[in-house]
């Protein structure tokens, strides 16, 4: 069975915290805590939350604060084995057969592999992060054949034999939850689900992110922000969207414009969705757009 990982430096989770913060990812004590519990007893990390809020961002962070390069793995509806873990590379392997003529030719070597990011991660435990993105776009099958994976991190590769990691591997998995995931992947991880951060919260995170708004901007953004969420929009913003739209209205009005025309005018970057912005613009845009800012 392979060994836990080592966190190398981080000794609790107010630890794992601070670091995230020094890597401009502002995490909460629950995050912090369940994610440090995760890396302490060598088991997958599950992130599940609304678009935006974050999860994939914190799968990154936590590589950069372990020194972690992050293999990301994303899924989609159809995925199978050979997209996450290896495929022969079939037109090298014809042409060295073309080149050898009659001579013997090994056509299952490294020097014809193609490493996908679970075969990458396995080969590599101690340098990676294996980030299993938007696992519920997967279906069953492959969701299980992961949990088979996770279980123990050896691949079967019939030409070559079994390849097992020499070290668990960490791994995150993240989640919209548009439909649930078998109660054994669950059980599998060590569990959190993320919201979008509350005012305060999120007001820093746009200050951390985007150094060059003001507080007040800040602020102002994020009141806006969720304004927006509790309107029946089909793609709300998240966080990323809430730090774009500062830096937008703050650029624009560098250049000149009132503050209510910068946020107005730079609304197409915190809303991606064309009926979004018919249905705010028919009557709802003046009690969401900010005023000015003192």
């Amino acid at each position: 069975m392979p060994v836990k990982p080592v966190i190398s430096g981080i000794a609790s989770p107010a630890d794992l915290q601070a670091a995230l913060t020094d890597a401009q990812y502002i995490a909460g004590t629950d995050l912090a805590t369940t994610a440090y519990l995760a890396l302490a007893l060598g088991k997958p990390l599950l992130l599940e939350g609304a678009p935006g809020v974050g999860k994939t961002e914190a799968a990154k962070a936590i590589g950069s604060v372990l020194g972690r390069n992050v293999v990301r793995l994303q899924c989609y509806e159809g995925i199978d084995a050979a997209s996450a873990i290896y495929e022969w590379n079939y037109p090298r392997q014809m042409l060295a057969i073309r080149q050898a003529q009659d001579s013997y030719v090994n056509l299952y070597t490294d020097e014809f592999l193609l490493q996908r990011p679970m075969l990458e991660v396995l080969r590599n435990p101690s340098k990676s992060l294996l980030l299993i993105d938007e696992i519920d776009r997967s279906d069953h099958e492959f969701e299980a054949f992961l949990l088979e994976f996770l279980s123990d991190f050896t691949i079967s590769i019939p030409e070559t034999g079994t390849q097992r990691a020499t070290e668990a591997p960490i791994v995150v998995l993240t989640s919209n939850r548009t439909r649930d995931l078998h109660e054994a992947l669950r059980r599998r991880c060590v569990y959190h689900w993320i919201d979008y951060p509350d005012a305060v919260l999120e007001a820093r995170i746009v200050m951390t992110r985007a150094s060059s708004v003001a507080e007040k901007t800040a602020r102002a953004i994020v009141e806006a922000v969720g304004k927006l969420r509790r309107e029946p929009l089909a793609k709300p913003p998240g966080v990323a969207e809430s730090v774009e739209w500062a830096e937008a209205a703050s650029l624009l009005h560098s250049q000149g414009a009132a503050w209510p025309d910068s946020f107005r005018r730079s609304i197409g970057v915190a809303l991606k969705d064309q009926d979004d912005l018919v249905y705010l613009a028919a009557g709802r845009m003046d009690s969401i757009i900010p005023g000015e800012v003192a």
